[in-house]
């Protein structure tokens, strides 16, 4: 069984914005749930365990504070991004000491947001498991052995990071932009068809037996890893 996409819950009162959010995360390969109120939103947080919460600050019920404090009562260390039109230092300093663990300006560029969701689900996952598993294909992270079945693959220290960025967003399509800011860096200044180079590199190896595709193009966005 492979990992499902990350699960992100959304609690925002303003419905035009939660709906806006919603789309854009589901377009990059989360799992989108929404709540309108504090009191649901805290209480989808329990049921659910999402991987990730985006919290308005203003909400009808319970403030997104409330919420996040009662959450960090709990034992509950859920990733929390707040939202909020408040920006002074003391208002920042209010959301984190309620366990907020980054806070967003409005207006915000969902370029922004859709980054800082990134980074916290990239820390949640340093505690996953060493070895990833999509269908019959294996990678451990610590030996950096790749198996397809009992076949090993020999791969490059880039192939390798490639497919393990892959591989840890199984079904997830993820835009080519993306790649090259995870995999190669901000600053990779290099050939523009780098990441279908590698990836076609990767296909040659990963099916070298005649195996199914596993890493698909999205015309036009990205790849992929689908069985």
């Amino acid at each position: 069984m492979t990992a499902p996409p990350a699960h992100i819950l959304v609690v925002e009162d303003e419905v035009k914005l939660a709906r806006f959010i919603e789309l854009e995360l589901s377009y990059e390969g989360y799992q989108v749930s929404l709540a309108h109120d504090g009191f649901v939103g805290l209480t989808t947080a329990r049921d659910a365990k999402p991987d990730l919460i985006i919290l308005d600050w203003m909400l009808p019920g319970l403030s997104g504070l409330e919420v996040c404090r009662r959450l960090r009562t709990t034992g509950d260390k859920v990733p929390v991004v707040l939202l909020t039109a408040k920006d002074e230092v003391s208002d920042r300093v209010a959301g984190l000491d309620a366990g907020a663990d980054d806070y967003v300006v409005k207006p915000f560029s969902i370029e922004e947001l859709l980054a800082r969701v990134r980074a916290h689900l990239r820390r949640v996952q340093e505690t996953e498991p060493e070895v990833l598993q999509f269908t019959d294909l294996s990678l451990n992270r610590q030996t950096r052995e790749v198996f397809r079945g009992d076949r090993a693959i020999e791969l490059t220290a880039k192939e390798f990071d490639l497919l393990d960025f892959l591989m840890a967003h199984p079904r997830q399509v993820i835009t080519r932009d993306r790649i090259l800011e995870q995999v190669w860096g901000y600053d990779f200044m290099g050939d523009s068809n780098i990441i279908e180079v590698y990836i076609r590199y990767l296909r040659l190896k990963l099916e070298a037996n005649q195996e199914k595709r596993l890493i698909q193009t999205v015309r036009g966005v990205g790849y992929v890893l689908r069985d």
